[in-house]
């Protein structure tokens, strides 16, 4: 059993376009998932990649997005989009 992540590397770039496919601005995307605005452009534009267990909780769910919903994590970080975008994984790539 794989013990829970201490942080998530996150995509900014897919959580910009979520927000902004939902029609929020920052500071209401902000206020919704109750971290600083100043953080969360931060967050969009990559200068910080990191986030905490509840920071990403808050955020997806800010950004209406299930607990299984994995789109906000960077595809480096997630075999599940890295196998998604057509990359395998590394224990499944064969010669």
């Amino acid at each position: 059993m794989e013990p829970p992540a201490t942080t998530y590397q996150v995509d900014g770039a897919e959580i910009r376009a979520r927000r902004m496919e939902l029609g929020l601005s920052q500071a209401e995307c902000a206020a919704r998932a109750r971290i600083a605005r100043p953080y969360l452009s931060q967050i969009e534009t990559g200068a910080r990649q990191h986030l905490r267990p509840p920071t990403y909780k808050a955020l997806r769910a800010a950004l209406a997005l299930t607990p299984d919903d994995r789109r906000l994590l960077d595809p480096d970080e997630d075999p599940a989009r890295k196998e998604s975008n057509g990359i395998p994984h590394q224990a499944e790539a064969g010669p």
